[in-house]
């Protein structure tokens, strides 16, 4: 009984793991909302998004 126990603590590690990072990837990939300045090589860019 001890080694399937074991087993639940590491799927549900595992399943956090993957919750919180595919969280972050969500999270990265969204656009900002607000003010966006970009500076290039044609100067300075402001957008309102």
């Amino acid at each position: 009984m001890n080694n399937r126990n074991m087993l639940y603590a590491v799927v549900g590690a595992l399943s956090v793991a993957v919750a919180v990072l595919g969280y972050k990837v969500y999270k990265d990939n969204q656009q900002p909302e607000g003010l966006q300045i970009n500076f290039g090589p044609g100067g300075v860019k402001i957008q309102s998004k």
